[in-house]
C-alpha cells in the first residue's frame, strides 16, 4: 500500500498547496496532511484544516500541535524537525512524502521514504503562503472562495 504525506502551515491554503494535495491523492492509496500551528496568522489550525477537509474529504489530517520552533537545513535542525516529524506519523507506514520545500530531501531520507518533489520551482503556481499574507489583493487567483473569504 502507498501511504503519501505533506506537510505545512497552509496559511493559507493556495492552489499551490492544492496541485500538491491532489497529485498525492491521486497517486497514493492513502494520503495525509500534517497541519502545523503556526504564529504567522491569526486564523486557526481547525479554520485551515476545515479548508482543505472540505475540499478534499479522502486526506487525512493530522494536527501538528506545539511544534519545534528550530527550523533550519543544519543537521540538528534538521534533526529536531523530522523526530518531531516522526512522532506524528508515528504507527502509520508512510511511503512517500510529497513536498516542494529544499528540506523535502531531509525529510525523505530520515523517515526512510520517497520523496516526491511537486513545483518546486512554483513554475505551475508562481504563488507562496508568505506572499499571500503581505497582503491577499491581486492574489485572489490563487485562493479558492473559502479560503479567500476568511481573509478578507
Amino acid at each position: 500500500m502507498k501511504i503519501g504525506f505533506t506537510i505545512g502551515k497552509f496559511a493559507p491554503l493556495h492552489k499551490g498547496h492544492q496541485y500538491l494535495i491532489e497529485k498525492g491523492l491521486k497517486e497514493m492509496d492513502k494520503f495525509y496532511v500534517i497541519i502545523y500551528e503556526t504564529k504567522v496568522t491569526e486564523i486557526s489550525i481547525e479554520t485551515r484544516a476545515n479548508w482543505i477537509k472540505q475540499m478534499y474529504p479522502d486526506v487525512n489530517i493530522i494536527y501538528a500541535k506545539n511544534p519545534p520552533s528550530q527550523y533550519g537545513l543544519d543537521e540538528e535542525s534538521v534533526k529536531i524537525q523530522t523526530d518531531y516529524l516522526k512522532e506524528m506519523v508515528k504507527g502509520i507506514q508512510v511511503t512517500h512524502f510529497y513536498n516542494s520545500e529544499p528540506y523535502g530531501k531531509f525529510v525523505a531520507r530520515d523517515l526512510g521514504v520517497k520523496e516526491i518533489q511537486v513545483d518546486r520551482k512554483r513554475e505551475k503556481f508562481p504563488i507562496s503562503g508568505t506572499e499571500i499574507r503581505k497582503g491577499v489583493k491581486n492574489k485572489e487567483n490563487f485562493l479558492e472562495e473559502i479560503v479567500y473569504k476568511d481573509l478578507k
